[in-house]
């Protein structure tokens, strides 16, 4: 198996796991720095202490003193492949001389903790991952911050066999070398024991190589010796494996592949990494595993290499003004990259200067451990010192200013204001003036004092008036800017009322006063505000003035007195009065008196009247300097009297000749109101007699009545029938009205014909038949001319033309953007374009093809004849002949035309269809009939199928 040995050096060991570093071999150190002398000289002292010292002559022997540490510096114990949350799992031993008052236990695994007395247990449910698991403990004292540690290994069995059987260290089982004072770590044998079972062959686990940081060297520099107990049997190859060695960073640790010597190549950085964990392979020449892999724990020791570093360079805090001695103001934190753990790392605080130092040079503290600044002394007054500047130092090795590394950060603290100033006018009193009947007019300005931070609540003013001002006439506003008061009129002042306010007025903060602090005598004033007089205006006590009487009042009647008064109590001045507004000019007014009579008849139905009221506007203005001018309005209720007689609705209507066929619905129509109007008495009148002998009215109710023939028959025309229709008034009014009647003859439906609305309307029989008569020639005279018209487009249809009436260039409208044929085109007969005299060009025409522009006259064109055998070719060479034509005609015209192919002339060279038969005799071949598709599959069935058909 493999073991670690320094050869013979036991002691160089034992002084790395206290984390002094002797010279091998000597166990003296050198003082290669000041500061090291004394760690040299505990070198020497624990040499002379774990050693023993002998007397020359052999009789004298030193006790070894108490060494703090575990029992074991290797525990196992067999557990479960699954570990329940809080399993007990095996019990180390640690003593630290002084009865392990304060000593902590740690672990590398977050799977496993230690209790006080040293039991491990899981932190929660564990799957072990392998067959074996190896972990740290780890135990300090935070008295004297010295750390031990130990290796546990878990090795997995089945729950049948040693399930929680605990051993501790190798020295509980038997068969194991005993150790000697060196470092050779000897592997379990392997034999049988008395009752005949064969013990398990068992590794050790390697404690902790503590390595320190920044070491000088020389490089590289030996770290501990790998060697197997079988390398005297056979030749043994060391290697190691894992981060520091064959992985990234490469090559920090080396092993001589012979001797076992593990070395450490460089200086090493415990802030880049702390520790490593390699792994130790023996193998033989062949590369065959000897021994098993041994775990290496190498922990880099922390030197002070790093100096504190605050966060931030400044910080900011604030506290208020008079606080006690203890408030709390702000922390300042620094880091320190080194070990926390250790003396390098813990760093302290104290303050290095403050400024100003006033009122005392030390108004300030910091907790030295945790950098919570703190007020000290009290007589904060920011209105002494609004801001200090206190430089803060961090230095590591617990604040030892010889051994430690410091590093500064200024503290900005700055003193808020709180209100411990009150407000305080400027002077005892105020004055102002204020004309009388004006608002929203500042007449005082209240000045204060407040040494409180300006534009703060503490700083801004709120002003009360506390006496002088019952009725509320002033209130005071505060300028935002200046923080001043101003007096400002709300409620107009009357000068014959007031002539003088004495105001009292006090002045607070808009935040409370603190605690202790009272307010100020100063803080009332008082305000003295002179009302000037100025000319007001003549009022009217009642504005509107409402009057009622009847409607109808003759001219000149007096209405009543409409006054006004003159509040210059104190001013002697004369009243005028005149009219502002009188829209019908009914009204007079007396200059002097203010009298109101009539200068017309008031008549409510005027256009005049709103809702029976009548308004007008009179003016009242005094002689003052300057002439002050009041209105007033008066309301006249006009009372409505029986003045307006009714009148019949509606004026005109009609009704069949003959009785019971319908009636004339008749109301009444009154510009008074009730009780002058409805129900209204509807009647007709006894002379002319002919009215009661033909017509009759049926009252319906109180509004309505019904007008109808009384007579069995009325010979249509228009009557003017007279009736009498009286009020409800008092005295009653009454009116004649006339209605004009159509009287027509009906349909059965009771409508007027429209015959019979002619006759209505007063036409005679012989005017209607005159009128008839008119209309029919009219119809006649009208029907002759269509008919005209119609033969005559007949006959121009049936002229022989040589063109078609639409394409005759002289009557229509003729299209020139057509392209021709470029210079081709150029050489062209105009006489195309003309009305031919002669037929011969159209005559000599070359047969087959013909201008859609021309009619054939003569002889009919020559087409070509398609062959009487068809051919799916043949239409294309018929096509093809009937474009050479066209082109070879010399009468065709100079531009691309539509050609027709389709004129078949007088005749066709094709036989009848009748004259096919479905005999089969004869000697055409219909076969090609299945060559033309689908369509012709019928026709090639009829007359392709052979004899069998």
């Amino acid at each position: 198996m493999l073991t670690t040995a320094p050869e013979d050096d036991f002691l160089l060991k034992r002084l790395n796991l206290v984390g002094l570093h002797c010279s091998p071999h000597t166990g003296h150190c050198s003082a290669e720095q000041p500061g090291e002398l004394i760690a040299c000289c505990v070198c020497d002292l624990l040499q002379y202490i774990l050693l023993g010292t002998q007397a020359h002559n052999g009789d004298l022997t030193v006790r070894p003193t108490c060494k703090p540490g575990f029992s074991e510096e290797d525990y196992t114990a067999f557990v479960p492949q699954n570990i329940m949350e809080g399993q007990k799992l095996l019990k180390v031993k640690f003593n630290n001389c002084a009865g392990n008052k304060g000593v902590r236990y740690e672990t590398n695994s977050l799977d496993f903790k230690v209790r006080a007395d040293g039991t491990v247990f899981a932190a929660h449910q564990v799957q072990m991952p392998s067959k074996q698991l190896i972990l740290v403990v780890t135990a300090w004292d935070p008295q004297t911050l010295g750390r031990w540690e130990a290796i546990v290994r878990f090795l997995v069995t089945e729950k049948s066999q040693h399930n929680g059987h605990k051993t501790k260290g190798h020295k509980t089982l038997p068969g194991e070398l005993v150790q000697q004072q060196s470092d050779t770590l000897l592997p379990w044998r392997q034999h049988r024991s008395v009752n005949g079972l064969r013990r398990q062959k068992r590794d050790w686990v390697i404690p902790p190589i503590n390595v320190p940081e920044n070491s000088r060297g020389p490089f590289p520099q030996q770290l501990v010796r790998i060697r197997s107990d079988k390398d005297k049997e056979i030749h043994i190859r060391y290697s190691i494996t894992g981060v520091g060695a064959d992985q990234p960073p490469m090559e920090v640790f080396s092993i001589d592949p012979v001797s076992g010597r593990m070395y450490v190549t460089r200086p090493m950085d415990r802030e880049e990494r702390a520790s490593y964990h390699l792994r130790a392979h023996a193998v033989d020449m062949n590369g065959n595993k000897v021994e098993n892999p041994i775990d290496l724990y190498i922990y880099v020791i922390d030197m002070n290499d790093n100096r504190p570093e605050f966060i931030n360079q400044v910080y900011n805090g604030s506290v208020d003004e008079g606080s006690k001695p203890g408030t709390y103001v702000m922390t300042v934190t620094a880091n320190d990259a080194d070990d926390s753990t250790t003396a390098n790392g813990m760093v302290r605080y104290r303050i290095v200067t403050q400024t100003p130092q006033s009122p005392s040079q030390n108004m300030f503290t910091i907790n030295s451990e945790t950098g919570d600044i703190v007020t000290v002394a009290a007589g904060l007054d920011r209105e002494k010192v609004q801001q200090y500047i206190v430089i803060v130092q961090a230095t590591d090795m617990e604040g030892n200013l010889n051994y430690g590394l410091s590093n500064t950060a200024t503290a900005i603290i700055t003193v808020t204001d709180v209100n411990d100033n009150p407000p305080e006018f400027t002077t005892s009193t105020y004055s102002g003036e204020v004309p009388e009947n004006r608002v929203e007019v500042v007449v005082a300005n209240l000045t204060v004092m407040d040494r409180d931070q300006p534009h703060s609540p503490n700083w801004n003013a709120i002003y009360r008036i506390i006496s002088g001002d019952p009725s509320g006439h002033f209130t005071i506003r505060t300028d935002p800017v200046t923080n001043e008061g101003m007096v400002t009129v709300v409620k107009a002042v009357d000068y014959e009322m007031n002539r003088a306010f004495m105001l009292t007025v006090m002045v607070s903060n808009q935040a409370p006063l603190a605690s202790g602090i009272q307010m100020s005598f100063q803080s009332t004033a008082g305000v003295t505000i002179s009302v000037t007089d100025v000319n007001e205006a003549p009022y009217f006590p009642t504005n509107h003035k409402l009057i009622r009487l009847e409607e109808g009042v003759p001219t000149g009647t007096v209405l009543t007195t409409f006054s006004a008064v003159d509040p210059d109590r104190f001013m002697q001045q004369a009243v005028r009065y005149s009219k502002l507004s009188d829209p019908a000019n009914w009204l007079n007014i007396n200059a002097t008196n203010g009298q109101i009579t009539t200068a017309a008849v008031l008549d409510r139905e005027s256009d005049y009247i709103k809702n029976n009221v009548y308004e007008a506007t009179f003016l009242a203005a005094d002689n003052g300097i300057p002439p002050a001018s009041g209105t007033g309005t008066l309301q006249i209720y006009l009372i409505d009297i029986n003045d307006n007689a009714p009148e019949l609705l509606p004026k005109e209507a009609q009704i069949c000749e003959k009785p019971n066929l319908n009636v004339i619905n008749i109301t009444a129509a009154d510009a008074d109101i009730d009780p002058n109007v409805g129900p209204f008495v509807f009647e007709l009148p006894s002379v002319p007699s002919a009215v009661r002998k033909n017509w009759t009215i049926t009252r319906l109710n109180g509004d309505y009545a019904q007008l109808s023939l009384r007579i069995m028959y009325l010979e249509a025309g228009v009557y003017d029938v007279p009736i009498i229709v009286t009020d409800s008034g008092n005295p009653p009014l009454y009116n004649t009205s006339v209605i004009k009647v159509k009287v027509c003859p009906c349909d059965e439906n009771g409508d007027c014909t429209t015959i019979g609305a002619v006759a209505a309307a007063g036409l005679g029989t012989g005017a209607i038949i005159a009128i008839l008569i008119c209309i029919i020639i009219l119809l006649t005279m009208v029907l002759l001319f269509v008919v005209w018209m119609k033969r005559r487009e007949k006959e121009r249809h049936t002229k022989q033309l040589l063109i078609d009436p639409e394409d005759d260039v002289r009557d229509n409208i003729l299209k020139y953007d057509e392209e021709g044929g470029g210079e081709e085109d150029q050489d062209y007969d105009l006489s195309q374009l003309q009305q031919p005299e002669t037929m011969d060009h159209v005559l000599n025409k070359t047969p087959g093809v013909r201008r859609v522009d021309e009619r054939p006259i003569g002889a009919e064109p020559q087409y070509p004849i398609r062959p009487v055998i068809p051919h799916p070719g043949d239409i294309g060479d018929f096509i093809n002949e009937g474009l050479r034509a066209a082109d070879n005609d010399p009468t065709a015209p100079p531009y691309d035309s539509l050609l027709v192919f389709d004129y078949e002339g007088s005749g066709s060279t094709a036989g009848s269809v009748s004259s096919l038969n479905s005999s089969s005799s004869g000697d055409q071949d219909y076969d090609y009939l299945n060559d033309w598709g689908p369509r012709f599959k019928k026709l090639a069935d009829m007359y392709g199928g052979g004899e069998e058909d």
